[in-house]
This record gives C-alpha cells, structure tokens and sequence, in this order.
C-alpha cells in the first residue's frame, strides 16, 4: 500500500511540475503542493527500499558533488549553427535551400534563439539517465545533478509515443526575474554582480552544489530532439510531440514557405522579443522536412539546413578617458578603449578592443572623444564610430606606440600583416605569463589552479621561467602565493601530475607553437606521430600535411630551431609529458585513402558516421560534406539523399557500401 501511495505522489507532483513550471497553469495552491511534498519525503525516509534517484524530491539537490564534473562524448556532435545579422543573408539561405531541393516543397521553421548555456539531455524509456553541457562540440560536463534541480525539465515523461532512447537538446536559461532577484541578493552582501543572464546561467549549472543550483531558479527551453525512432519525420511535429511529453518548448515556433514570410517573421520578432521572460539574442531558421536536412548535409562545422539570425546590436555613447595598449601571449600589441562605464545589453561595459593600429587609424580616435559601442551578437563590446561633434578642438590624436610598453623593445610589422608585435619573446614578462597560462589551459594541459594571476605570481616569484618549471613545483612553493593554501596547492599539484597523461596532440597545442591551433595540432601530431619527427620536419613536408600552408610551416621549423624551445621540450620530456602518439593508433594508420576525398551519405548500421570519418582519416583520407568533381568515393549509407545520387552519377563517382568500404579496409 504504501509503494501505491508513493508511486502516486510521485506521478501527481511530476504533474503539478509540469503544470506550474512548463504550461504555466497551476491547479493547487503552493501550500497545497508543499504538503504534498513533504508527505511523500516522509514515505521516502520510512521506506528506502523504494527509493528512485529521479523522485520529485531530489530536484532541491542535497549535497555537494565531490571531485568535480565527469566529461563524456556527444553521441552525435554539438555543432555551431552559421550566423549572421544581416536578413539579406536568412534570404539567401532559403534561396539556396530551395535551390538544392528543386521540385520539392520546403517548409522553413523558425523559432527564437535563446541567449544561455546548451545542454544535451539523453532519456532511455521515458526516464532522463544523462545531462551534458555542450563543451567543445565533441565532449562536455556531465551536469546531470545539477539538472535534475530544475523544475521545467521532467524526469520522467508524460503521455506517450517517445522513443525508446532519444537525445534532445536546448538551452538553460536565468529569467530576467530571478536574474534581477539574484542580483538584488548578491549587492545587498556586497558580492559581485553577474554581467548577464547567460553568464549567470552558465555559471550556475557548473557549481559543485545542487543546493545552490535549485536556489537559483534555472529554467530551459529545448528546441531539437535526436533518434533512430522518431515519431515524425520532420522537426516541428517531433518539436511539438516533445511538448506533450512534458518539454518546454519555444511558443516562438512557425512554419514559413517564402521568404516574405520570414522576412515578417524576423521584423516582428526584431521588437516583440523584448517582452519575453528570457534572454534572447536572434532567430533560428531550419528545414522541417527530416530528409531534406540529411540531403543538405553538414560543412565541418555546421548544417546547411539551419541558419541563425542575430538581432542587431544595441549601441551606446560613452567617452574615452585613455587608450592602453595590451601585449599578448604572441607578442601582438593590442590597443584597448578604456571608457567611462555605459550600460549596454544588460552589461556595464568599461573596455573594448580596438584591435590594431589601422583601426584606431580608420575610426580617427582621438584623447577624450565621445565613441559609439555596439555589442557583437550581444555578447562582446565593439567600437563602431566616434562622434565628431563632441570633439574638442585641442585634443590629440590617438598614436600607436613605437616600442613594447612592458619590455621596451622596437615592435616590428610583418609585411601583409595588421598587427604591430614585440619580437622579445623570451625576454618579455606578458608572453612568458601568457605561454604558462595558455600552457596550463583546459584544452591543452588542464591543470587546475594557473591562471592569469597565478602564471603571473609563479614568473614573478621567478618559480616558473618556461612551461617546463611548472613540473618542479612544490607544495612549499605554492603556498607561498597569494591565495593559496594546502587544498588549493595539493589540487594544483594534482593537476600537474594528471596533465602528464594529456594526449601528444594537445601536448603540441599547448606548447604555443606560431599559427598551430586546437585543430591543426591534432593534424599535424597524427602526421608526425611523435616530437622528434616532428621537430625534424622541413618546409616541405609540413606542407604535404593537409591545411599547412607556408606561413604556419615556416613557424613550426624556426620553433624547433631555437635552443631554448628544444631545451624546454626536453625538460617536458624528462618530467614525463606525453610526446608521440599512442602505439595502437600509429600502428593502424596507412595511406591507403592518401590523397582521396570520400563523402558520406545516408544512414548506417556497422558503424556511425563519426566513426567512419575516423577511419578515413586514420588512413590518410580526407572527408567532405559535399560531391564534388575533388570527390574521388561517396560512401553510401541508406535513404542517400537523391540530390547526391544525382550529382555522384552525373560527375561518375563510384558510390561504396558499408561492406565494400570495410573490405577495402580489410584488404589492405
């Protein structure tokens, strides 16, 4: 009797949730459903053996998580949906939407796009088993705790017809209403103030206490579901089935046909979002139709069946009161506005990037003028214009300065290039801090603790000259800086030594060699294998790695040329940092597909797409996401879109099938 009393306790406060949180139409009174919560955690306390981790009262959280946040692979990439601001561009997007897909009906659906943190939830017979920040696109935070706190997002669905596993993805957000409450709290105990909504948003789903998170009054709306079953074969009806299974979804939610009425759709919306509970920072236009986007495809980082639409900015007049000027971790001189405080989109903004000498000599800034602020997609302050007429007659013009204001040293510009730079790379204190702490950053070595003002303690204290020193700290050491203590410097020391089994690819990136970023590191440290060779690499056959050109080659040779980067390297070496290559991955590697471009279409049953992409690239292959006369195979899967079909067959490009693809593998 008393596991029938829960399970009913349970199913009508899932209700009351959902009625209150998502549909915004409550059926009893707060008191009501407190009594009800409190009855069902005393039932709860009495009879353990029915417990259930996705129970109505664990959404307050109950105690902190230990030893952070677990990290876990996106079963199918997050991707970046390309974006502009100009609805020109949104009617060139369904142009050539409706140009790919000649003959057939297309269906735009446009709905808002919401300015917080995505989120990936997974559920497995109607219950929520995973939550995943979007982190890098490829793997994030496992938040699932944390989001288990917020009220609008069920546990267990509602009404029927889900799959049996799906994932679907969304956005959590701070409404204005709890944004401004929070912040009336953290003045009144003189603590900072969030910037905006979405930092605050962000930051709160990465606290270690769900406590704090339920406080904080989250909310998520979601806008993509994910499956091998979906129920329906285009997005608004899947988008619409998810609200009856107890999802938020955007009430901002339409489907266009032409681009006047997109056009409609974007200048309604351009003024009406303002009186939105949310956060919103432009419009997402997507292809309804499923098979439509999977004929569409994907570039390298984005669909070419969505588009996003940014607001314009908003913009500001404020006054110059000095212009500094910023060395960087590569040596570049950056010139930064620094301006009296002007409220801008929600954030009191004080500085702002002027970029480069030619700017500052464009905008024709002059000492104390009135300068126009835009925020780039909301997000980052950008100096747009300056008004002349508040100028006065005796102020100057702003100059660059001839010399490195830290070091001294005469800066240099490199012929085709913008920026003005220090050459004093060894010998000058900002890029030394900037390599250690770029060195020491989550995507490259991840050890927790140096940051901007640790790096810069640890070089001023002259604890840390070269990354390599940052391997012969001790705990003694670090407890002489500012802020730290025995937990912090422990924590610390264990992120050096975890970093020691950091793979070889963000090993290379880390080590801050000229032009070599996230991506090229990873292309470049599977070419070599290890860091010898890589060390040994000429010009030319850096080049022969796809997407080197001349200019990053000609980096990496004069990087291992210069002594103190070998010595520095060694020193890594010797303290234990990964330097080639795991030996099953260089072991499988062959050029069997060197210098082929392969295509992969349609759906798959051995393998999933990301995984075949692997192996094409494990064997020297290169993947495209669209034929073209470069395409040499398209690896076709089921239900290959007909437009590829067509166009594999008119160019006579040979279409593989799983199996011939494996076999050739096989045989090699």
């Amino acid at each position: 009797m008393k596991q029938q009393e829960i399970d009913e306790l349970r199913r009508q406060l899932n209700r009351h949730n959902y009625l209150y949180y998502v549909m915004n139409a409550p059926e009893i009174t707060d008191a009501e459903f407190d009594a009800m919560m409190h009855r069902l955690e005393d039932l709860e306390k009495a009879h353990p053996e029915y417990d259930d981790p996705l129970s109505p009262t664990r959404r307050v959280g109950s105690d902190l998580l230990s030893g952070g946040f677990e990290q876990a692979e996106h079963v199918r990439p997050m991707l970046s949906l390309g974006n502009t601001y100009s609805i020109g561009e949104v009617d060139k997007f369904v142009t050539s939407v409706h140009n790919a897909l000649p003959s057939e009906d297309v269906a735009i659906v446009g709905e808002m796009k919401y300015d917080g943190t995505s989120i990936s939830l997974i559920y497995e017979d109607g219950r929520l088993v995973r939550a995943v920040t979007r982190g890098d696109g490829t793997r994030g935070d496992v938040v699932t705790a944390n989001i288990m706190t917020i009220r609008s997002i069920p546990l267990r669905l509602q009404g029927s017809g889900w799959p049996r596993s799906f994932e679907i993805r969304g956005e959590i957000l701070l409404p204005w209403a709890e944004f401004d409450r929070i912040n009336r709290e953290r003045e009144a105990n003189e603590e900072p103030l969030f910037a905006n909504p979405r930092n605050a948003a962000s930051g709160t789903l990465k606290l270690l206490n769900p406590s704090e998170v339920s406080r904080r009054g989250l909310d998520a709306y979601f806008y993509y579901v994910l499956s091998n079953e979906l129920p329906f074969d285009n997005h608004y009806d899947n988008l619409m089935a998810a609200g009856s299974w107890g999802f938020k979804i955007t009430p901002v939610l339409r489907k266009l046909h032409t681009i006047e009425e997109v056009d409609e759709f974007i200048t309604h919306w351009d003024s009406a979002r303002k009186e939105l509970p949310v956060a919103t920072d432009g419009l997402v236009f997507k292809v309804n139709s499923l098979r439509q986007q999977l004929n569409l495809g994907f570039t390298a980082k984005s669909p070419r069946w969505a588009i996003a639409y940014k607001f314009p900015a908003e913009r500001a007049l404020t006054r110059l009161r000095f212009v500094s000027f910023e060395v960087g971790r590569t040596g570049i001189v950056t010139p930064v506005a620094n301006l009296e405080p002007v409220l801008l989109s929600g954030t009191v903004v004080k500085r702002a990037s002027l970029h480069n000498a030619d700017i500052v000599r464009t905008l024709d800034i002059h000492e104390n003028d009135m300068l126009y602020v835009e925020k780039g997609g909301e997000i980052i302050p950008k100096i747009t214009g300056v008004n002349t007429g508040a100028r006065s007659p005796e102020c100057k013009e702003v100059q660059f300065v001839t010399h490195c204001p830290v070091c001294g040293t005469a800066l240099i510009r490199e012929e085709g290039d913008a920026s003005w730079k220090c050459p004093n790379q060894y010998g000058c204190a900002p890029q030394i801090i900037g390599r250690i702490e770029h060195f020491a950053a989550r995507k490259m070595m991840d050890i927790e603790g140096i940051g901007a003002e640790t790096a810069r303690q640890l070089y001023d204290r002259g604890l840390v000259t070269d990354t390599a020193d940052i391997y012969t700290l001790t705990r003694d050491q670090l407890l002489t800086l500012d802020g730290f203590g025995p937990r912090s410097a422990d924590r610390l020391l264990e992120g050096v030594e975890a970093s020691k089994s950091v793979p070889f690819d963000r090993v290379v990136y880390a080590l801050s060699i000229p032009n070599v970023g996230a991506t090229m590191s990873k292309k470049i440290a599977k070419a070599a294998g290890d860091i010898d060779t890589l060390a040994a690499m000429t010009d030319e056959q850096l080049i022969a790695i796809d997407d080197v050109g001349p200019a990053m080659a000609q980096g990496i040779t004069e990087y291992f040329a210069d002594e103190r980067n070998r010595r520095n390297i060694e020193c890594l070496r010797a303290a234990g940092v990964q330097m080639h290559m795991p030996d099953d991955i260089t072991d499988e590697r062959s050029d069997l597909l060197a210098g082929q471009t392969i295509v992969i279409s349609g759906t798959f049953s051995r393998h999933s797409r990301d995984e075949y992409k692997a192996m094409i690239e494990m064997h020297g292959g290169k993947n495209s996401g669209s034929i073209s006369k470069k395409t040499t195979a398209v690896l076709a899967g089921e239900n290959m879109g007909p437009s590829k079909l067509e166009k594999a067959a008119a160019l006579g490009i040979p279409l593989l099938s799983e199996d011939d693809f494996m076999q050739l593998l096989e045989n090699s």
